[in-house]
């Protein structure tokens, strides 16, 4: 793809078959125009150096009042939840919250996780196999992380069947230039979100569960710093349950989709399991769940070549970055055991996943199991892509299980 293809390049009307397979078009904005400008003031980053330079950076901030004051609306519910919530803010209240959530989820309690996970994985494939028509999304992506993120904050197993839809309605709302009617859905499901966690809250201070196990109960007791107000207690339980959905359920769809496409590695790692965690990183590196990510300079950044003046908007093309072949050899190359593999899918510095572990392991075991049971699994019929730009998943993956 030449200069020409990419001159007035935007993510808010990508052309055509971009959703499909953003790859060319993002080397192309490596080779030609690596800092690539959106709009008066705003720019798309392309090389892996400069993401990983903006995500070190003490001047980028992850303040969005201001960004989606214009597409959100301010005031309105979804603006307060996409500005009050752990992901789009900066110190203290980042540094509150993400102490709370990471003393909740420490080694030792992805540890004891892990039994629960296998038993949900080896349910969801018993299940799987006495589908009609499989869908690895539906029957089973999807399914994983609602019930791990629903047990961590303990939400009643019969509660959960709105959570999967009220997250594609919230996280739609991040996209570039969403739609009235994306935005409309999102400020009712952010209300509907509010009002179940409102009951939610409320039962859990009459009958708290144990703070090991149970984040709501240690998001409610605070720490020696004082406790969450609520309005901050609320959007960051709507973040965990977002987040870990949105995250885990692309990793595991798209991991499988790309095996599927990549018959060799998929056999490969069927027959040495042993290559899982790499898989599950050059996966993460290949198909990143999350495409852009966002900051604002408050101070000038340098790049490679240039600097960043104080105000602009960057945004960070993270499946771009983790295909740069300054970094990664021939990186359009699936290749489950490839090592070095320092991918940027979860971020990097004070806004690094909290939440990384806990979707390493669900996909670790997913991946695993759904092989050791069916190592002849293979397409069946058009998988449906998602067609957001920010966040890459499919809707649909049918599949014959061999």
């Amino acid at each position: 793809m030449d200069r020409d293809a990419i001159a007035g390049f935007s993510l808010a009307a990508p052309p055509p078959g971009f959703v499909d397979d953003p790859y060319p078009t993002y080397a192309a904005l490596r080779v030609h125009d690596p800092v690539h400008e959106l709009t008066p003031g705003s720019v798309l980053l392309t090389r892996y150096d400069d993401v990983l330079a903006v995500y070190r950076s003490p001047h980028a901030s992850s303040d969005k009042r201001e960004a989606f004051a214009q597409p959100l609306g301010r005031g309105t519910p979804i603006y307060e939840h996409h500005t009050s919530s752990l992901v789009f803010n900066d110190p203290p209240l980042h540094t509150r919250v993400r102490r709370l959530l990471m003393g909740a989820l420490n080694q030792r309690a992805i540890a004891r996780m892990e039994a629960g996970v296998v038993s949900l994985v080896d349910r969801l494939l018993d299940e799987l196999a006495d589908q009609p028509a499989p869908d690895l999304i539906e029957h089973f992506a999807a399914q994983i992380p609602v019930e791990v993120i629903g047990n961590l904050l303990a939400v009643p197993r019969d509660e959960r069947e709105p959570l999967r839809d009220w997250s594609l309605a919230i996280l739609s709302a991040l996209e570039p230039a969403p739609a009235a009617a994306v935005l409309a859905r999102a400020n009712a499901a952010t209300t509907d979100f509010l009002a179940y966690l409102r009951r939610l809250v409320a039962d859990r201070e009459r009958h708290p569960g144990d703070p090991e196990a149970d984040v709501l109960t240690r998001l409610l007791r605070g720490d020696d710093q004082g406790r969450l107000s609520e309005t901050e207690l609320l959007h960051n339980c709507i973040f965990l349950l977002n987040a870990g959905h949105e995250t885990t359920t692309n990793l595991i769809g798209n991991g499988l989709h790309a095996l599927l496409t990549h018959r060799d590695q998929l056999e490969r790692l069927a027959a040495d399991p042993s290559l899982l965690t790499t898989a599950v990183e050059e996966l993460l590196r290949f198909e990143s769940p999350l495409q852009l990510n966002n900051r604002l300079a408050t101070a000038p950044i340098e790049l490679s070549d240039r600097v960043l003046p104080a105000g602009s908007f960057i945004t960070l093309g993270i499946g771009a970055a983790n295909r740069d072949p300054a970094v990664f050899a021939d990186p359009d190359r699936l290749d489950v055991a490839r090592k070095p593999n320092n991918h940027l899918a979860f971020g990097q510095g004070a806004h690094a996943c909290s939440g990384m572990n806990v979707a390493r392991l669900e996909a670790r075991i997913a991946i695993g199991r759904l092989l050791a049971r069916h190592p002849r699994l293979a397409a069946a019929g058009t998988p449906e892509r998602d067609r957001r730009v920010r966040f890459r998943g499919l809707r649909h993956l049918p599949v014959t299980l061999g």
